[in-house]
């Protein structure tokens, strides 16, 4: 009996020590994600006007490292494609036909610019960037970085339905139509309109 009861314990092991090589196998076999690819890029200088018309899909608008405008394609890109026109100090950044799942982009823009946003659904993050902010989106989360309050002269942010935190503006509210102005010493102006999701300002 105990010869049997160890053998049966040593199959136990084995077939575990099996069973996990398995599970090891399987996730190293899964194809790691392609890094990010650079969809355009062009030089655009600081204190420009850039409107952007974007599908849906997850996205992040940060400071570059330079005057550019620079897009990044990551995640499931499809067929989706950027289109970006200059002339002088404004510029028009259009990304279509994104698929519907699992798309992201990342924009880098000049660390002072005016920014137009209009974007059909999904997540969307706005780092900090100097200048005016006009953002709608129709639908999923947004978030806008405040890194001092004191730089806006007025303030209208708005959610049909869903949640609004104003961080550093001290407001917050949720359910239908949660709506903050504010007015302060700065010198820029900051709108955002959401229809359906989470509008979150911060520092």
């Amino acid at each position: 009996m105990q010869i049997s009861f160890a053998k049966a314990v040593m199959k136990s092991k084995a077939h575990l020590v099996v069973l996990a090589a398995t599970v090891l196998v399987s996730c190293s076999s899964k194809p790691a994600e392609q890094p990010p690819v650079i969809k355009l890029d062009k030089p655009f200088a600081a204190a420009g006007n850039i409107e952007m018309q974007m599908d849906g899909g997850d996205y992040i608008i940060r400071a570059g490292p330079d005057e550019h405008i620079r897009v990044s394609f990551a995640g499931n890109t499809g067929n989706a494609a950027a289109e970006l026109a200059i002339s002088g100090a404004h510029a028009n950044l259009a990304i279509r036909n994104t698929p519907h799942s699992n798309f992201r982009a990342t924009i880098e823009v000049p660390a002072t610019a005016d920014l137009t946003v209009r974007l059909t659904g999904g997540n969307l993050e706005i780092a900090a960037i100097t200048g005016n902010k006009d953002i709608d989106s129709q639908a999923g989360n947004v978030e806008i970085s405040i890194p001092n309050s004191n730089d806006y002269g007025t303030v209208d942010a708005a959610v049909k339905v869903g949640n609004l935190d104003a961080g550093p503006f001290g407001h917050s509210g949720s359910g239908f139509s949660p709506h903050l102005k504010w007015s302060g010493p700065g010198k820029y102006m900051l709108r955002a309109s959401l229809s359906a999701g989470n509008l979150e300002l911060k520092h």
